[in-house]
């Protein structure tokens, strides 16, 4: 069965391009969270930290 996606994948143009642009995708959807959780208020994840812990507070 791989072979055949594989000689339908070959008869395709630009097809090489796809393997490019999910590696870029994947690479800077992981950096970019990786920034957002580097760069958020340490307040705001210690208040975030505290929720499972209070007792019955309506928010």
């Amino acid at each position: 069965m791989f072979e055949q996606v594989k000689h339908n994948l070959e008869t395709i143009d630009g097809v090489t391009i796809y393997p490019i642009l999910s590696l870029l995708i994947f690479f800077g959807f992981f950096v970019g969270l990786g920034l957002w959780v580097f760069f958020y208020k340490k307040e705001k994840i210690n208040e975030l930290s505290q929720i499972p812990l209070r007792d019955n507070e309506i928010v």
